[in-house]
């Protein structure tokens, strides 16, 4: 598929987009209000209080679910680079993969966010007894956001870089 909003050339690109020249970085910056917006927004998220290892599991579990490949490969880097092993990185595709119980919660609120929009009863107890507010909060926005920009990336036709 052909980039339906094609990136700044690299001419227009702010400071941020030539320190990290992504697709999506570049394309979000043709709307300029909207990207500082998210880009404060994201930045937030990946700098919350989660720990890092959660945030990238339920990242990698929501691009798997929206079929976001560009998701995908920017968040497997991540994930390695927070000490996910490759075979836990491919481990998140298998929904039969078996899971410490405290990984398992972070895949399962990403499984419940998508497949019925919210979190079962018995999953919202579960992340009552391991998370604060302030992480319950982030962890249901962190999904929600990333199934936001899957979706924002495909209908734009987001180019995974050369």
């Amino acid at each position: 598929m052909k980039p339906r909003v094609k990136p700044l050339p690299p001419a227009e690109w702010d400071d941020f987009q030539q320190a990290n020249p992504q697709n999506v970085f570049t394309t979000l910056g043709r709307h300029p209000a909207l990207y500082q917006g998210w880009l404060r927004f994201g930045g937030a998220l990946l700098n919350g209080t989660l720990p890092a290892r959660d945030r990238e599991l339920a990242i990698l579990r929501t691009a798997f679910h929206s079929r976001s490949a560009y998701e995908w490969v920017h968040h497997a880097r991540i994930a390695r680079e927070v000490g996910l092993t490759d075979v836990e990185i491919e481990s998140v595709r298998q929904l039969d993969a078996l899971w410490p119980v405290e990984d398992r919660l972070v895949l399962q609120v990403a499984d419940d966010l998508h497949y019925a929009g919210d979190l079962t009863d018995a999953t919202w107890a579960a992340l009552c007894d391991r998370y604060d507010e302030v992480r319950r909060i982030e962890l249901v926005v962190l999904v929600a956001h990333y199934a936001m920009l899957a979706l924002v990336l495909r209908t734009f036709g987001v180019q995974l870089e050369e």
